[in-house]
């Protein structure tokens, strides 16, 4: 669908916006119409614009970009460069959140995938940023599900049931504020873009 060096430049980009977005927490901030009376206020939505990259990569990149971008994130922080959350190294593996890293392939593969099924509409690229993020989440607890019957991830003493609602649960709502603002913003860029 893309050239080769469309989709090299896509996967440097997204690469690059996921690292980034790693260390940058979403805010949001109280509605406009309220802002004569109190001012602007932020408030923090629990989650990091690290999923923003991955699913921006794919709606703008495509499929391959989107998925590539990701694989390179992965092995950058796996080969000890501090490009995750809490640094980088083989020992993420063992931890119960990983699933989720991984669940970044598949989720910017599968955004990408439906992002270019049609043309570019905010419904369209909601549904495919949708799909990713459900896809992240959906790795994310099989991982969880498998360290914990296997006992060989570093559970921080929880339950599994607090291991999801930790790390999909309570950071979903951010995570859908989040992907509104990617959903918007892949859509004005396709079209200024004319793809």
């Amino acid at each position: 669908m893309f050239a080769a060096s469309h989709q090299l430049l896509w996967s440097m980009i997204g690469l690059l916006l996921t690292i980034g977005g790693t260390f940058l927490e979403a805010y949001g901030t109280t509605p406009p119409w309220s802002w004569s009376q109190q001012g602007i206020k932020t408030f923090p939505l629990g989650a990091s614009y690290q999923i923003a990259a991955v699913l921006f990569v794919g709606c703008l990149g495509g499929k391959s970009a989107g998925a590539l971008s990701q694989i390179a994130y992965l092995v950058m922080g796996l080969t000890l460069l501090p490009v995750f959350a809490q640094g980088g190294g083989i020992g993420y593996v063992k931890l119960s959140q990983f699933g989720y890293l991984l669940g970044f392939i598949p989720g910017a593969w599968i955004c990408g995938h439906f992002a270019f099924k049609a043309r570019p509409r905010l419904e369209t690229l909601g549904f495919s940023c949708l799909c990713g993020l459900l896809t992240i989440h959906i790795c994310g607890i099989c991982y969880l599900v498998t360290s914990y019957l296997f006992s060989w991830g570093d559970n921080q003493n929880l339950s599994l049931m607090e291991g999801i609602l930790k790390y999909s649960w309570f950071s979903l709502p951010g995570q859908l504020a989040v992907l509104c603002a990617v959903t918007v913003m892949a859509y004005l860029l396709r079209h200024i873009m004319f793809y």
